[in-house]
């Protein structure tokens, strides 16, 4: 477990399932109730195997705060097909995805996502030998895509009405 300020971020168990996928949930009805375009799948439970997948393979991280999920995020070594679709095939796999960078409505604008940020670019590398952070989120989410400008990742262009972002990732 590492500590970023009073945040303790630590690999999902499948012990965590429903909290994570309750807290995406919460996130997606946030974004329908203030007109935004994204994640509503998940309102159905699409992606819920997926999530599953994800917490089985160690890629997703619970985000603590007094005792409280405050925040959840998958970060993957592979490129999943939703990726292959956005970015390409990646041939040289130098990349880290993050997926579904999650903070609870209740915990928004407290700087929660920035901390984050900061560090996955500090910690995710520690075992892999990847050289950049890669991410997509909905082009017409403004807010969201100057979170990510705001935070030092690059715009490398727009696939099918998705934003993609790269941010090159500290070496230790």
């Amino acid at each position: 477990m590492n500590s970023l300020k009073s945040l303790h971020i630590q690999k999902a168990s499948l012990d965590d399932l429903q909290m994570v996928i309750s807290l995406l949930k919460e996130c997606a009805q946030w974004m329908k109730d203030g007109n935004i375009d994204q994640w509503r799948y998940l309102l159905e439970g699409g992606e819920d195997l997926e999530i599953k997948s994800a917490i089985e393979r160690n890629e997703t991280y619970t985000v603590m705060k007094n005792e409280q999920l405050v925040a959840t995020f998958t970060l993957s070594p592979q490129q999943t097909e939703w990726d292959v679709h956005i970015f390409g095939k990646d041939e040289v796999g130098n990349c880290l995805y993050l997926h579904r960078l999650a903070v609870s409505p209740s915990c928004m604008n407290k700087g929660i996502g920035k901390e984050i940020l900061n560090w996955i670019e500090i910690n995710a590398n520690e075992k892999q030998d990847k050289d950049n952070i890669i991410l997509d989120c909905v082009a017409n989410n403004r807010k969201l895509n100057q979170f990510y400008a705001d935070n030092g990742f690059q715009y490398i262009g727009e696939s099918d009405r998705h934003s993609k972002y790269r941010k090159p990732l500290l070496r230790r």
